[in-house]
């Protein structure tokens, strides 16, 4: 027998006697390693003559593939056989509470703008929806803003370019909701009572303050409203959102161009452990814009307004969810850092309803 042949059958029998996946690992390191005794015979062709190397080529290849198959044979059976054992003696305790899964959160905002659909809803408000890309009609025109209103001007306003422009009209992302209480006035007849929460954009950025931020909006439509129903429709929000019976507002006249008169709605707040916390009177926060609906907006969405008057109203919903919850900057509400989220995140089956609390 050759030496070949002698080292082949102590290698495979050093592979069937391996009992452990470790014993096998030493047997190949010696056998196929670096410096194994496989890889020398590999490594003595390249000394040998051509005719040498004829012969002996094929047996030492020979050798390897064994050895590899070898190895790998092996190495199968004793996953199986170490499997098998596991099978054979582990046992499940099906009683045991599975571990918990990672879970996103929900949004702040999402939450707050559930919480404000649910509070309305049982006012009788319904949600409206409207374009993010609006046209100047909507946005500006419609709602009694003159050309000249700095509104209008681009340090404030994303304008597209005026080729994008559409039936002449320059199109623009809305800088408030209120083109949604426009395309609701034109499309269905009163009364009307909705709310439109959604995106809306304004070149601004701090930390109260961000390019693109959420609004909601509200208006009702109706014969013989007056600014009494204005105050207590607020007034009845802004309770069941704090869920606070002592919430106190403070209405102070001032200029919107699409109302007549108009109001600047403050809260009252009072200072605990050195925080605001909305409710008394220790202090006021400004927190809401609103008035009666200016006859000309009527006009224009083809109402006729000595027969039907309304108000609407329109605040901050990032605001909204920074004052109730704790919040101090606004940026962090768009950087999409995980932490912050799970901080401040809800779980997905916290859905806000009046009878369990909206902010439960």
């Amino acid at each position: 027998m050759s030496d070949i042949a002698k080292l082949q059958n102590q290698i495979l029998a050093a592979i069937d006697a391996a009992d452990t996946p470790d014993t096998l690992e030493a047997v190949r390191i010696d056998a196929l390693g670096k410096q194994g005794s496989v890889s020398a015979l590999l490594k003595s062709l390249g000394q040998m003559s051509p005719e040498e190397r004829q012969v002996q080529g094929p047996v030492i290849n020979g050798l390897r593939e064994a050895v590899t198959n070898g190895i790998a044979a092996k190495k199968a059976a004793l996953e199986t056989a170490i499997l098998n054992q596991r099978l054979s003696t582990e046992r499940l305790d099906l009683t045991l509470p599975a571990p918990e899964a990672p879970r996103g959160t929900v949004h702040p905002v999402s939450q707050v703008m559930d919480e404000l659909a649910e509070i309305f809803a049982d006012m009788g408000f319904a949600v409206a929806e409207g374009p993010e890309i609006e046209d100047n009609w909507h946005n500006f025109s419609a709602l009694n803003i003159p050309e000249t209103h700095p509104a209008r001007a681009m340090h404030d306003t994303f304008y597209f370019p005026d080729q994008m422009a559409l039936d002449g009209k320059k199109m623009l992302l809305r800088t408030h909701t209120s083109p949604v209480q426009i395309r609701t006035m034109t499309s269905q007849e009163p009364p009307i009572r909705i709310i439109a929460p959604g995106r809306v954009y304004r070149s601004d950025s701090d930390a109260t303050h961000t390019p693109m931020f959420h609004q909601i909006e509200g208006l009702v439509i109706d014969k013989d409203i007056h600014l009494g129903h204005l105050k207590w429709t607020l007034e009845t929000f802004l309770k069941a959102f704090f869920e606070r019976d002592d919430v106190v507002l403070r209405l102070r006249p001032s200029y919107f161009p699409f109302t007549e008169p108009s109001v600047e709605v403050d809260v009252g707040y009072s200072v605990v452990k050195g925080k605001r916390v909305i409710g008394g009177s220790e202090g006021w926060m400004e927190v809401l814009g609103s008035g009666m609906v200016h006859r000309k907006v009527i006009e224009a969405c083809g109402l006729d307004p000595d027969v039907w008057q309304g108000f609407a109203f329109g605040t901050g919903v990032d605001r909204l969810a920074m004052l109730k919850y704790g919040m101090d900057d606004l940026r962090a509400f768009f950087d999409g850092d995980n932490r912050w989220l799970q901080h401040y995140g809800f779980k997905a089956l916290d859905v806000p309803t009046l009878s369990g609390g909206v902010g439960a």
